[in-house]
């Protein structure tokens, strides 16, 4: 699949079939994840890979208890093992950083024919509880992976034009 039909195609999925991800796919889009840029190339991601239904369970209870989270085989958790660096222009690296490296992951899932969503409601202490994640270590988005339902059509993305957008030189 060419990039752009990825992002084109990308999108929210809140519904999945009842199919486990091929470890070799999966491999892949961690793999593209692995592969983002990162600030001063500090690469502080991690990814903690979670199949198991009580575990996803518990973490679906926790973000607000979102069912349609338990429909996806594998929740990433996404984090950063940082030292909570600040850029030059004022902001925290690692969730830019962790922030990329998921894009990549969304959309090569597209090219491998899976769906993602990320989910921004958490509590990231019952997550670091959950999965016995360090308390050093940032807790920054979860994401769900796997088949999307075949039935589902995804809403009309509503974009605004590149003009309402894009200034040319200054603001």
């Amino acid at each position: 699949m060419e990039v752009y039909e990825a992002i084109r195609a990308r999108h929210s999925v809140r519904s999945y079939r009842d199919r486990a991800v091929e470890p070799a796919k999966l491999a892949r889009v961690l793999e593209a994840a692995r592969l983002a840029p990162s600030a001063r190339n500090e690469q502080e991601w991690r990814f903690v890979v979670v199949s198991d239904l009580p575990k996803r369970e518990a973490l679906a209870t926790q973000a607000s208890t979102q069912a349609f989270m338990l429909e996806a085989p594998l929740i990433i958790a996404a984090c950063a093992q940082t030292d909570g660096r600040v850029m030059r222009c004022g902001q925290l690296a690692y969730p830019i950083d962790v922030a990329i490296a998921l894009d990549h992951f969304s959309l090569a899932a597209v090219a491998e024919g899976l769906g993602t969503c990320w989910i921004g409601s958490f509590d990231p202490a019952q997550v670091r509880r959950i999965l016995g994640i360090p308390p050093e270590v940032q807790v920054v988005g979860l994401m769900l992976l796997g088949y999307p339902r075949e039935n589902t059509e995804p809403l009309k993305k509503s974009r605004l034009p590149l003009e309402q957008i894009v200034h040319r030189e200054a603001w």
